[in-house]
């Protein structure tokens, strides 16, 4: 189902994801809905690793659930307007991964409201209207020559992936 998915994933470029894959490792970040504040504070951490990850000649590729109309002001704000996407608004590839419809309690818990506070208020980062699936887990995966080669499955919604680490993880394996 994946290698499907990799398959027929067609960013806003017009590039498959089959063939990035193919030329380099892809960090395949998963967002939440657009106006998730913990969905901008991975798009603000992929913003500020970018030469980290373009020194790991590794390209990253984001998942959403708006349309790119909606969804491009919110990469233009974090400075990844030319970041490729694809918009998932029926959320067909977030199955096709396994990333699940969260329980409540990896939406409200004292941890996660917590860490919203800290992004949203304490960074800055705030929160926006819901577009997508409120209740859509996220999740990050490396993609190479149409193989998934690494993951990082969300057990809840706070939970903040160290990206350069799954990219070194897999990179390493290879070595």
């Amino acid at each position: 189902m994946i290698s499907t998915a990799i398959s027929s994933m067609r960013t806003n470029k017009g590039n498959l994801l089959l063939d990035i894959s193919n030329d380099s490792p892809v960090l395949l970040i998963f967002l939440r809905h657009l106006g998730c504040v913990f969905c901008r504070e991975a798009m603000d951490d992929i913003s500020k690793a970018k030469q980290d990850i373009i020194k790991r000649k590794t390209r990253v590729v984001f998942v959403h659930m708006g349309t790119e109309e909606e969804a491009f002001p919110l990469f233009e704000r974090f400075h990844l307007q030319d970041a490729e996407r694809v918009s998932d608004i029926a959320q067909k590839y977030y199955t096709a991964f396994g990333l699940v419809r969260a329980q409540t309690g990896q939406l409200a818990s004292f941890k996660v409201f917590l860490r919203s506070f800290q992004a949203g208020v304490g960074k800055g980062l705030g929160a926006g209207r819901v577009i997508g699936d409120g209740f859509q887990m996220p999740g990050v995966f490396m993609i190479h020559k149409g193989q998934k080669v690494g993951e990082y499955i969300h057990q809840d919604a706070s939970d903040r992936p160290d990206y350069i680490a799954l990219i070194d993880r897999y990179l390493n394996s290879v070595s």
